[in-house]
């Protein structure tokens, strides 16, 4: 897995400041007023920090982005970074400094005061999410890179806070590293043989191969796989960490990659299709973020994990599956193979962990992607209260999420001249109509989401956390959702 970098708190040290080595930062509020290791520098640098904030440049400097000075007089530093940021910013603020922390710093040692400036984990969180580097195919030789100090008022009150903000890092990291991988090297299997590991750091694995999806009757999970030499797997992944009260059920599709099958995509772009298994990603990266900070919570995570491709023995259009519930689905397109890989473990999580909640992810459509682009998932729900609560924890971490309608109108769409239902209903309000067939397998008053993260779990340029490629999208937000309403 991609290693954070280190990040250490330590006791505010004014003394250290004029021979800190590498990259040095400062906070300077917006109206540019100093605190002491401000105040420190501007001295040292001879009044230069005060011109700056005195300057119009200062005023075109937002709110979390900084203003680089190369090698600054009087001071050890290669470069110092002032960065405005309010003493008490918001969560977005705080994460934003942070990122610009990590741009400024690269692949050098990094000295920042933060003084007695607010929400100083956030400010690593961003730090460590934004300095993060998928280069593990990379064959030319890589630098290593230096960790960071942060000097603060209180380190001690920080270290629990800082060290819940590394566990979500950690959580994103490993979501991002699964979500980039290639297809060659993220089989079915290495994919199950990754999420086992992670009996090492406290949760309950357990790995379902062909024979006992087929004894279970997991046929239409079964049937994506059919075309693939990659053999079709569940992993269930328990964090019994709360008291004896049913678990949150997470579900993902976990597509390693896409082709279509029989129902072949166009060949541009079919590259990226190594992220279809982006919904699995994301619970994996949830599960282990709750197991490394110990949330006191019970959460089960389980994962289809299948490959798409056509073969002489892949499932064709116009096949009829029977599901593990037991109704029938007539294949129409055998590239909308996602939910036939969730409605199975679905009904199979419902079946054996009676969950009180359950929220299943996926890169199911490019509908969704047409509706919302690339800034929000979309929330399709049986449950005002539940996705509420999710939006509220989507809100707070700043992951985009939009509810979108479900109704018996869409319903009807899926109708099967053959079967109880077709998998597809056509181009109009595709999304929509993936998220009415998941439907069908949710039992009556089983709180549910549906999330559908085709637009957000990869993107072709950076965000605010993140380099181009996989976001690790969801995983703050479901951990979120997890410490505000299911931990005892």
């Amino acid at each position: 897995m991609t290693d954070l970098m280190s990040i250490d708190f330590s006791e505010t040290d004014l003394d250290a400041l004029a021979d800190a080595a590498g990259k040095l930062a400062i906070l300077v509020t917006p109206d540019g007023k100093l605190d002491p290791a401000g105040r420190r520098v501007n001295r040292l640098t001879k009044q230069a920090v005060a011109r700056l904030v005195e300057s119009e440049k200062w005023g075109k400097v937002k709110v979390g982005e900084g203003f680089t000075m190369g090698f600054p007089a009087g001071l050890a530093a290669d470069a110092l970074l002032v960065v405005k940021l309010e003493r008490r910013p918001t969560v977005v603020e705080a994460r934003k400094a942070g990122a610009s922390l990590a741009k400024f710093k690269g692949k050098d040692a990094l000295t920042l005061y933060a003084g007695t400036f607010n929400r100083t984990p956030d400010i690593a969180l961003g730090l460590a999410l934004r300095a993060y580097e998928f280069d593990t195919h990379r064959t030319k030789e890589k630098e290593e890179g230096q960790g960071a100090m942060v000097y603060c008022s209180k380190p001690d009150e920080v270290a629990p806070e800082a060290a819940t903000a590394m566990a979500v890092a950690e959580g994103v990291f490993f979501t991002r590293d699964l979500i980039n991988e290639p297809a060659n090297v993220l089989t079915t299997q290495e994919f199950a043989d990754r999420l086992a590991a992670m009996k090492d750091i406290g949760l309950d694995v357990e790995v379902l191969d062909e024979p006992a999806l087929a004894e279970l009757g997991m046929r239409t999970l079964l049937s994506v796989g059919e075309g693939s030499e990659s053999p079709s797997k569940v992993v269930v992944m328990r964090w019994n960490g709360g008291g004896k009260e049913k678990p949150l059920a997470l579900i993902g599709k976990g597509v390693v990659f896409d082709t279509g099958g029989i129902s072949l995509k166009p060949a541009g772009g079919m590259e990226d299709m190594t992220m279809d298994m982006g919904g699995a990603g994301v619970v994996s990266g949830v599960m282990r973020t709750l197991a490394l900070r110990k949330a006191k919570a019970n959460v089960v995570g389980i994962v289809g994990l299948v490959e798409n491709m056509p073969d002489g023995r892949a499932t064709r259009p116009g096949d009829v599956i029977r599901s593990m519930k037991g109704d029938t689905v007539e294949v129409i397109n055998t590239d909308a193979e996602g939910r036939l890989v969730l409605c199975d473990v679905m009904w199979y999580a419902q079946e054996r962990f009676e969950p009180v909640g359950m929220i299943d992810l996926a890169t199911l459509t490019g509908a969704i992607i047409i509706g919302l682009g690339h800034e929000n998932a979309g929330v399709f729900s049986n449950s005002d209260a539940l996705s509420g609560a999710f939006l509220k924890a989507a809100g707070a971490e700043n992951e985009g999420a939009w509810r979108m309608p479900l109704g018996d109108a869409y319903d009807k769409l899926l109708k099967s001249r053959v079967a109880d239902m077709a998998n597809v209903g056509g181009r109009a309000a595709g999304s929509i109509t993936a998220a009415q067939f998941l439907q069908r397998f949710v039992k009556d008053e089983m709180p549910w989401i549906h999330l559908d993260i085709a637009g957000v779990a990869s993107v072709k340029t950076e965000t605010a956390l993140a380099p181009k490629g996989a976001t690790g999208w969801g995983v703050m937000a479901l951990d979120r959702l997890v410490r505000d309403g299911y931990e005892s």
